[in-house]
């Protein structure tokens, strides 16, 4: 699919804003006053700096708010929800840790669990997908949500919870990897199976199209063998063995700062992946699969 930077920073910042927002719900760190403050803006500033990202997606942002209206059927609508809980309910805990020093544990662990539930809507709008093999299964889930409590940890500046998590993060994003590369042909999708003929192999006589058109902008990416392997080096890298490395070394927070971004730079690559190397069943009608 078309790798769009709107979806591609509102999948990144949102998941390490929700997965901080975890963190602080459990009580960690154990910070009051201006330092928890700062936690908190860090958090909403990416929870809702990738919210509004998504927007820029939608063909009429104005209507946005109808999202809210299908949660009985709709991923999208239900992380909506889930997401403005979570901001109630984070806020709620936050002014008690900011203003007054109270730790209203009931209430952030229930914030916790609210903004782990939003990274596994997110999650489930692309799992859901049956039309995309290599997102339609339980890996995806497994996927975001080991990233958001990976980078949670790290923002939340978890040396101990980080390490492993990021380790799991790192082998979770390599079996997406490898499974995700066969998806479409185990998935058994052929011109032949979508058009129901029979007696031989199908192809297209000639291609439906002489230009360009929707589909082909939206749903069908095509991305180098090469540059998808140079990608996933610089994710491995990146989001995962430098801020492993960084977390061991004696600490100080320039090391954890560098971590972070190191850690944000190597996820914008994952999900820069994660969408373009996405193969729409679509594609097959045109040729492109």
């Amino acid at each position: 699919m078309h790798p769009a930077p709107s979806i591609i920073v509102f999948t990144t910042l949102s998941g390490l804003g929700f997965g901080l927002m975890a963190f602080l719900g459990l009580g960690l760190p154990g910070s009051t006053g201006w330092v928890a403050l700062a936690f908190y803006v860090i958090a909403y500033a990416l929870a809702c700096g990738g919210l509004v990202a998504s927007a820029f997606h939608l063909g009429h942002p104005e209507r946005a708010l109808r999202a809210f209206s299908q949660w009985r059927s709709s991923w999208l609508s239900r992380e909506a929800w889930l997401a403005v809980l979570t901001l109630l309910v984070v806020g709620i805990f936050a002014a008690g840790r900011v203003f007054w020093g109270q730790l209203w544990q009931p209430l952030g662990w229930l914030g916790a669990a609210l903004a782990l539930a939003t990274v596994y809507s997110t999650s489930m709008i692309y799992a859901s997908l049956a039309a995309i093999p290599r997102w339609h299964g339980p890996l995806t889930p497994l996927h975001f949500l080991s990233l958001s409590l990976a980078g949670g940890a790290l923002l939340a500046g978890q040396v101990g919870a980080a390490l492993p998590l990021l380790a799991l993060a790192a082998g979770v994003q390599l079996v997406v990897w490898m499974q995700g590369d066969g998806a479409l042909a185990r998935s058994g999708t052929t011109m032949a199976s979508a058009t129901g003929l029979q007696g031989g192999a199908v192809r297209a006589f000639e291609p439906p199209h002489t230009g360009t058109n929707y589909l082909l902008r939206e749903m069908v990416h095509i991305v180098g063998r090469k540059h998808a392997a140079r990608l996933r080096v610089l994710t491995l890298i990146l989001g995962f063995g430098l801020p492993m490395v960084l977390l061991v070394l004696p600490f100080n927070h320039w090391l954890g700062l560098l971590a972070v971004l190191t850690h944000v730079l190597g996820i914008f690559a994952s999900r820069w992946l994660f969408f373009a190397q996405a193969e729409h069943v679509v594609g097959l009608y045109y040729g492109k699969r």
